[in-house]
C-alpha cells in the first residue's frame, strides 16, 4: 500500500518486504481501489531486490520486522494488516497517507 500512496502524493517509490507474497494482498488492493488509488504495477517484491542506494529516504512501516542491512531512516511502527479486518486496511491505508504527507510537510518546513 505504502508504494501506491506515496506514488499518488507525486513521489518516487518502491515498496518491498522480508517475506512477500506471490500476489499483492487482495484487501491492499481493495481499499486502495476504493481511494481510487491507482494499483496498476504492483507487485510484491523482496528487499533483497531492491538496491537501496541513492533514495533520499528508506522507511520501515515496522510491522515487528527487523532488518539490520538496510540503512533505515524511519520506523513508523505499524501493525501489518495481513489477516485483520478490511476497516483496518483502511486504517492502515490512512495512517501511512497521514505519515506520507507530514514526512513532505516536515521537509517543505526546513
Amino acid at each position: 500500500m505504502a508504494e501506491a500512496i506515496a506514488r499518488s502524493h507525486g513521489h518516487i517509490a518502491t515498496s518491498a518486504g522480508t517475506h512477500p507474497g506471490e500476489e499483492v494482498n487482495a484487501n491492499a488492493i481493495r481499499v486502495l481501489s476504493e481511494a481510487g488509488i491507482d494499483c496498476s504495477g504492483l507487485y510484491p517484491k523482496s528487499l533483497d531486490d531492491i538496491d537501496t542506494s541513492g533514495h533520499d529516504k528508506i522507511i520501515s512501516m515496522g510491522c515487528g520486522v527487523q532488518c539490520p542491512n538496510i540503512p533505515i531512516d524511519i520506523d513508523w511502527g505499524l501493525e501489518d494488516p495481513l489477516g485483520k479486518s478490511i476497516e483496518f486496511y483502511r486504517f492502515t491505508m490512512q495512517r501511512i497517507a497521514d505519515l506520507i504527507r507530514d514526512s513532505a510537510d516536515d521537509q517543505t518546513d526546513a
